[in-house]
């Protein structure tokens, strides 16, 4: 096929069909211009710095594929044509683990024994506990649904809520959120950002909650309000590997909030995410020399 492919990693030019011109990109510096005028597929590296932003400067391009579930970064510089793929199912596994690794740790105060460790102190105290908490997806996708089957052997009740309500699969429409928050227990949000779900849990919906709920977000931060979570002043508790704003300035006070545990924007990037994408990046190359549609595909650029 005419045009080069950027990979960013050696593995896939290595595993690449010998009709196609593939060459490595990592995301550092910039490739060169003849490079950037001949692209035609472009696999975004996967990392803070995504280089979406080289992506108008390629002519010929025709498809961009993302290695994040989210893809609402790339849509601005999307050219009218072409076609935007994710890596959806690429972080169901290290997304679920981190989730449920949250929810135990602020369940079971891990935080406090960790830095009781560190101050060489001994006081016990009787926790929380996640057997028989009613849990809340909000978003339940291919990561809801990862993170329900971990939680599922802890004795939980799961409910599950969507964009849109799919009773088949016993998935609740958005419209009833406010239903359930009041018997909820433990929020796990997993929606992408879009105009519909930016602040989603907000002041009306932290106030829905039991006193001492716990809000979960390893979605995208500004799904949850952060002045209206700073507002509860620890009434209802979170978990959030996702903040607004990101990366948190070290003067923001959702630092030393009360009741909140942070880690930063980390779910996905498990050692478990590295080989599913190698191997998945080369199933679309596969795909793409045989003139076969790629997967996920998720928007095309309107110009």
């Amino acid at each position: 096929m005419d045009g080069r492919i950027l990979v960013p990693w050696e593995q896939n030019r290595d595993n690449a069909p010998a009709s196609l011109t593939v060459e490595v990109f990592d995301g550092h510096g910039d490739p060169p211009p003849d490079v950037l005028d001949d692209v035609v597929f472009y696999v975004v590296p996967y990392g803070r710095d995504q280089r979406v932003d080289l992506i108008p400067r390629m002519p010929r391009l025709r498809a961009v594929q993302l290695l994040t579930a989210g893809y609402e970064h790339a849509l601005p510089y999307l050219p009218a044509g072409v076609r935007l793929y994710n890596g959806r199912g690429l972080h169901d596994a290290s997304t679920a683990e981190h989730a449920v690794a949250l929810i135990l740790a602020a369940q079971r105060d891990l935080f406090r024994w960790a830095e009781d460790q560190r101050s060489h102190v001994w006081q016990p105290h009787y926790t929380r506990s996640l057997a028989d908490s009613r849990v809340l997806i909000v978003g339940y996708g291919s990561i809801g649904a990862a993170i329900e089957e971990r939680l599922r052997p802890f004795g939980v009740t799961v409910v599950r809520l969507a964009r849109r309500a799919r009773p088949a699969e016993q998935v609740h429409g958005v419209d009833e959120l406010h239903r359930l928050l009041p018997t909820t227990d433990i929020v796990v949000v997993v929606t992408p950002r879009t105009p519909e779900t930016e602040g989603l849990i907000g002041a009306a919906e932290l106030a829905a909650l039991p006193d001492d709920a716990l809000v979960v977000n390893v979605g995208r931060g500004p799904v949850v309000d952060t002045e209206a979570l700073l507002a509860e002043r620890g009434r209802i508790r979170a978990a959030l590997d996702v903040t607004d704003p990101e990366p948190l300035q070290p003067d923001h006070p959702l630092w030393d909030a009360p009741g909140v545990l942070i880690t930063p924007h980390v779910a996905g990037g498990s050692a478990a995410f590295y080989p599913r994408a190698r191997r998945f990046v080369d199933e679309q190359l596969q795909r793409w020399a045989a003139g076969e549609p790629l997967v996920n595909e998720v928007a095309q650029g309107s110009g």
